[in-house]
């Protein structure tokens, strides 16, 4: 999937009906962290360095090393479809001309103006479970 201009959907099977943030826990969680990187900085990061950015933060949470930017991504890394945020709490994700990566609110007017644009790519985040 290419991670410029589309919008990435909810998961099909989402088990929530509108967007919600991710529960706080004691131990940052992948969906805090992701959920904080882009509600403070919309359209900032591409998807190499919001990748790269959690994985940092997640190793700086579990008090391990973090792989430099080159040897993180010598190998694919996965995109907004299996992110918990678009998976499980009802979040969609918005690439940009550019590959900027923001978060949405499907209820929210942007949310609705994006999903309603013909011209705008869809792809639904993956399932949690097998159909």
């Amino acid at each position: 999937m290419s991670t410029v201009n589309i919008l990435v959907t909810p998961a099909p099977d989402c088990p929530v009906a509108a967007a919600e943030p991710p529960p706080v826990k004691a131990r940052p969680t992948r969906a805090n962290i992701e959920f904080d990187r882009l509600m403070a900085a919309p359209y900032s990061l591409d998807h190499k360095g919001f990748t790269h950015a959690v994985h940092v933060a997640m190793a700086e949470a579990a008090g391990t090393p973090a792989l430099s930017f080159e040897a993180f991504h010598a190998k694919g890394q996965p995109c907004m479809r299996a992110s918990p945020l678009t998976k499980r709490y009802g979040w969609a994700a918005h690439y940009d001309a550019a590959g900027r990566l923001a978060l949405v609110d499907p209820g929210s007017a942007e949310g609705r103006a994006l999903a309603g644009d013909p011209a705008l790519p869809q792809a639904a985040a993956m399932r949690s479970k097998r159909a």
